[in-house]
């Protein structure tokens, strides 16, 4: 969310800013709506003292033995007007939220100009990718030829954009799983957390994924379990009605018109849906629950700061914006595993941050063995939460290019002002600061796995394992097909 005394200063620098990152300006309808309200709060506050005033002097009037009537009809008018006056101010703050709601964040001044990927500026390059004797495989053909890797059977149980793993291939993400979580606990200071899997609208809110991206996610809605209960949430006339019209609706349809039974079942499945108890959204990275722990925990001081947190997850989501794009294998699925890295630190300190974090993330391929490049992503290419981001890309000989494996981004006060996330700042002042909140992959654990799959494969198609991970796979050091 975005500060409106920042864009009341300076609205012409709010939309260049938006204008970065090939967004509308949208300066002129926040502003148009911020005056209203404000207006609005302005009259309000005038009623109100207006109304004390005469109010007192009823009492004064009738102390007097005086006909009050007159100023009583003042004050109820003035009571209606405001009553109109709180409706418009609450009406015109939730417009103001959601027009503010969709904007994205602004990107930071280091931030490259661009407007898509093709314009990410590389920062580093790290190791040189191998070189085989033999066309290498992609990972597809490995796990397949392992017999350790089934998209066909995860078709059939859950549909496409899954997978299952087997025997030393499951284990083999485990391990780089915990080898992640041991690094980023036992070097780098982060606190291992387990978080739900499942979060309700405001977490997504918090973090930005809602509304803009509500099609992104999977959503899982709670309906009423009995009639009884249904009844006990609907208005009954509301419900008397929907009955009668879709029994007439019936009736006409037996007689061949249907037109009236499919109008009288949307409604139906409207209300249906409307009467849901609540909802509750998978969540698309641990980023969303470890951010959230901030302010659900409360007032923070800032002798806490610097928090570090780290999560394995479970993430899902839809891909509805990638139809068509890496379909073969694992790249791109609806369910995959992550280990996240948060931070919660001082304003002060955020791009000090976002380098260590990159730092820690790439840690974990230098110690694989893998070769990877940085790229700092350009303005047409951050996140909607993001001011700054580097994406880290691993080599991949089965394609014969990087793909993305991390990406660390500063997301400054951003996140912070939705969830009202605050901390105390240190020599006892009045006032409070929001934080700012960074995140990154470290590292998305399918495509590390990808990753050492593609890069340690040999001539025969057995896979080399890392030495790292080798404490974590019970010693083995290779993966071969049975037999």
């Amino acid at each position: 969310m975005h500060d409106i005394r920042l864009i009341r200063e300076n609205p012409q620098a709010f939309d260049q800013a938006l204008a970065r990152r090939k967004t509308a300006p949208a300066s002129a309808e926040v502003l148009g709506l911020d005056e209203k309200r404000r207006a609005a709060q302005t009259e309000l506050n005038d009623l109100q003292a207006r109304r004390n005033d005469v109010s007192k002097r009823i009492g004064l009037v009738k102390k007097e033995g005086g006909d009050a009537q007159v100023l009583m009809d003042e004050v109820a008018s003035i009571k209606g007007r405001m009553t109109d006056l709180e409706e418009e101010n609450r009406r015109l703050g939730v417009e103001l939220e959601a027009v503010l709601s969709r904007l994205p964040n602004l990107p930071s001044s280091e931030t490259p100009e661009g407007t898509g990927e093709e314009d990410n500026v590389e920062v580093r390059r790290i190791g040189t990718p191998p070189t085989f004797s033999f066309p290498p495989k992609d990972h597809v053909a490995l796990g397949e030829a392992l017999g350790m890797l089934d998209f066909d059977s995860a078709a059939q149980v859950s549909g496409a954009r899954f997978s299952i793993l087997r025997g030393p291939l499951a284990r083999l993400e485990r391990a780089l799983a915990q080898f992640m979580l041991d690094l980023h606990t036992g070097e780098f200071g982060y606190e291992e957390v387990n978080t739900p899997a499942l979060v309700r609208d405001g977490a997504l809110f918090g973090t930005g994924q809602l509304p803009k991206f509500e099609s992104d996610l999977f959503c899982i809605h709670e309906y009423p379990k009995s009639a009884e209960d249904l009844l006990s949430k609907v208005d009954r006339g509301e419900a008397m009605d929907l009955a009668k019209s879709l029994l007439k609706a019936v009736m006409t349809a037996e007689n061949g018109g249907t037109e009236d039974l499919a109008e009288a079942l949307g409604k139906l499945v409207e209300k249906t849906t409307r009467l849901s108890t609540g909802r509750r959204w998978l969540i698309p990275t641990a980023e969303v629950t470890l951010t959230n722990m901030v302010a659900a925990g409360g007032l923070l001081e800032e002798k806490d700061l610097p928090i570090r947190l780290t999560a394995f997850t479970q993430c899902f989501r839809s891909e509805a914006g990638a139809a068509g794009k890496d379909t073969r294998g694992m790249i791109r699925q609806h369910q995959f595993e992550k280990v996240e890295l948060v931070s919660v630190v001082h304003p002060d300190n955020s791009d000090a941050e976002l380098e260590r974090k990159t730092g820690c993330a790439e840690a974990v391929l230098q110690r694989l063995g893998l070769s990877y490049r940085v790229m700092a992503l350009c303005s047409g290419d951050i996140g909607f939460s993001a001011r700054k981001t580097y994406d880290i890309e691993v080599w991949l000989p089965g394609q014969n290019l990087y793909r993305e494996i991390s990406s660390c981004s500063n997301c400054g006060d951003f996140q912070a002002r939705r969830m009202d996330a605050r901390f105390r700042p240190a020599g006892g002042g009045k006032g409070t600061l929001f934080p700012h909140t960074l995140n990154g992959s470290g590292l998305a654990v399918g495509r590390c796995l990808i990753a050492v799959m593609e890069n340690f494969q040999n001539v025969d198609g057995s896979i080399t394992v890392p030495e790292v991970l080798r404490p974590y796979m019970g010693g083995i050091d290779r993966i071969a097909k049975k037999g």
